[in-house]
């Protein structure tokens, strides 16, 4: 979350579909909390049950229920987990490694391969389906985000994109027309 002080606004910094960062507008509401992906569960010193997160956190005292590849939604304010989400299908997530980085979708399947990586199949708003790694899988949802997403978090072929960008543009077709 990036908070400007003089204008007044919040901006939550995401991914694009091309790998590059993109700002997204958010609620003074929404700035108060962040989502981080539990990395692991662990017993600390004197038994004390601790989870550590993605972004480097150590919590201690997590809910039982809590495992390693949840998410947790973070009170900024008073470091404290508001709320978690489990790591099961049926989930929105957000892919933030790979060459399918900056999709959104939801999980279909989750495949187990003992000794080597998970594989998850995503099916994102267009229908389409793909499947990424296990540690390139964000969950950002139930049965919707948690957080508002960017606008324009499809993926398009090179063609499908060249035809976006002309029909923005209708007097570039026109020209094209003409010269034909």
């Amino acid at each position: 979350v990036v908070t400007l002080l003089k204008a007044g606004t919040n901006y939550r910094v995401l991914y694009d579909v091309k790998g590059r960062f993109g700002l997204v507008k958010i609620s003074p509401e929404e700035s108060q909390y962040k989502l981080c992906k539990v990395i692991r569960r662990f017993m600390g010193d004197k038994g004390v049950p601790s989870i550590v997160t993605d972004d480097g956190r150590t919590l201690r005292y997590p809910h039982p229920s809590i495992k390693a590849d949840d998410t947790i939604k973070l009170n900024l304010k008073t470091n404290e987990i508001v709320k978690h989400i489990k790591y099961q299908v049926g989930n929105k997530v957000m892919i933030n490694g790979g060459n399918n980085i900056g999709r959104f979708g939801t999980i279909e399947k989750i495949e187990k391969h003992p000794g080597s990586y998970e594989i998850v199949y995503v099916k994102d708003e267009a229908g389409k389906i793909f499947s990424t790694r296990l540690s390139n899988i964000f969950i950002v949802g139930e049965s919707k985000s948690e957080v508002t997403l960017l606008k324009n978090h499809l993926q398009y072929s090179i063609i499908q994109e060249r035809d976006f960008r002309n029909s923005k543009n209708p007097k570039k077709e026109e020209a094209a027309a003409e010269a034909q």
